[in-house]
């Protein structure tokens, strides 16, 4: 059996990137209608939360990691999206250290497809959504 390597960043920051990842994404698909209140006040049809804020939100939790989280969410993120394997993590790692700057969330939140390479990278490290689903 391989040895799966150490996380800095806990799983449930993780899957806690994930879920608020679905939400914008699923939101700013047509899931908030704007309503124009005939003024330059343009809300969302939710109380005025909808995928900005969603999105807001996660660029701030992002930014509030530490450089080591930061790097490894975009290690996981590489992972995941097939860039490299498990087996060779550290190499991962060590390139994301050197690309890290500071826009990690905003070259995150811009990648297609965010939540499902993160989920996936997960996968490999033993660790399922669904078993954090209900901590969030």
């Amino acid at each position: 059996m391989r040895t799966v390597p150490n996380l800095s960043i806990s799983p449930e920051k993780v899957f806690f990137i994930i879920s608020k990842s679905r939400q914008s994404e699923s939101e700013s698909g047509g899931g908030g209608v704007i309503l124009d209140s005939g003024d330059d006040d343009m809300s969302y049809g939710r109380g005025g939360r909808g995928a900005d804020t969603d999105r807001a939100e996660l660029s701030g939790f992002i930014r509030d990691l530490n450089v080591d989280e930061q790097i490894e969410l975009v290690a996981l993120m590489w992972l995941g999206r097939g860039d490299g394997e498990l087996g060779n993590w550290r190499e991962l790692c060590s390139q994301a250290a050197q690309a890290h700057n500071k826009r990690t969330a905003s070259y995150l939140l811009g990648t297609p497809m965010l939540a499902d390479y993160l989920e996936e990278a997960m996968e490999q490290f033993g660790k399922s959504f669904e078993e954090f689903e209900g901590h969030l």
